[in-house]
């Protein structure tokens, strides 16, 4: 009987980690497809695929779970879609040309970047309200809101700089410089440091939170690839906190960075122009969107290494990962 109970202990991980996985659905962005694949986990398979608006990018899930919200940015639109149907219940007035968005800490507001409008515009999900819109830089796309809720960062692509947004005031009071078209924008779990995706510039730079000033950049370099393709765009955090999953564009790859040491631990090769990734609820997966291969991959994070390709619509481009 010991024997039998000790096997039982060493097989407890491998169960809890095959359930997390089979628990968790992805859902994919295709920009050019005009389409949400939908993908189980556990098999790696796509087992539906959404028809919605035009040119969908940002992509989050609400906090009860019960709803995917999808930017359609030729349709103006941020569509609210039932997950148990996959149908399209709402279009929320976002404002012109939505690209990225934060779902609030509470989840009671969305925080949607307007590109053609170039602002800010917070909608009340309650009652699918504009509560307030803000003027912001040229060509705004990435979005983040602080753990404490005072802050919400905004990039604006054309004047290469972050935004700040004051959430109780309602009015932008600070701009970051950062390098050259910064494309997404990730705080640290406590807040400390906002992380920016510079694509032109090639450079993920640190913020402190506190200042608002760019304290670190750091540079990437792949054995084999041109530096102009070097392209950073998505970045995730680990739910530990300990790695930041970067999507390197062009490259074609992913940097596992290390953030307390912030050295790059791995370089993972993906498909093709990666534009955006997801990590599982363990920890223990990325999930990367290929735009230009038309696939996901999925990257074991203790190895450092790719271990599946799953094929979605055309021109994947966000991703989110929900148990």
């Amino acid at each position: 009987m010991k024997r039998i109970f000790l096997a039982g202990l060493m097989l407890a991980p491998v169960i809890a980690q095959a359930a997390s996985a089979q628990a968790e659905t992805l859902y994919v962005s295709n920009e050019r497809g005009n389409s949400v694949s939908v993908i189980d986990a556990a098999s790696a398979k796509v087992v539906a695929t959404w028809a919605v608006g035009g040119r969908p990018r940002g992509i989050t899930v609400s906090k009860d779970g019960k709803y995917i919200y999808l930017c359609a940015s030729t349709d103006h639109a941020v569509q609210v879609i039932e997950r148990a149907t996959g149908k399209v219940v709402a279009e929320l007035p976002s404002g012109e040309d939505p690209e990225q968005f934060f779902l609030s800490r509470d989840g009671g507001t969305l925080f949607v970047a307007n590109e053609d409008d170039a602002a800010l515009t917070a909608i009340d999900l309650a009652n699918r309200t504009v509560a307030f819109q803000v003027g912001v830089g040229g060509e705004p796309e990435g979005v983040a809101q602080s753990p404490d809720g005072r802050w919400v960062a905004v990039t604006s692509e054309e004047e290469n700089v972050v935004n700040w947004v004051d959430v109780a005031k309602r009015e932008m009071v600070d701009a970051t410089p950062v390098d050259l078209r910064p494309r997404h924008v990730e705080f640290t779990g406590d807040g400390a440091q906002l992380w920016v995706a510079a694509e032109v510039g090639g450079t993920v730079q640190i913020v402190d939170a506190a200042s608002r000033k760019v304290v670190e950049t750091l540079h990437f370099a792949i054995p084999g690839v041109a530096d102009h393709r070097i392209l950073p765009c998505g970045i995730r955090f680990t739910p530990d906190g300990r790695t930041a999953v970067v999507a390197l564009g062009r490259a074609d790859h992913v940097a596992l960075v290390d953030v307390a040491s912030r050295k790059v631990r791995a370089y993972v090769p993906v498909g093709r122009r990666v534009w955006h990734v997801a990590v599982s609820g363990d920890g223990a997966r990325a999930y990367a969107a290929n735009g230009l291969s038309d696939n996901v991959s999925v990257i074991d994070l203790a190895k450092g290494e790719v271990t599946g390709t799953i094929p979605v619509g055309a021109a994947p481009w966000g991703i989110v990962a929900v148990r």
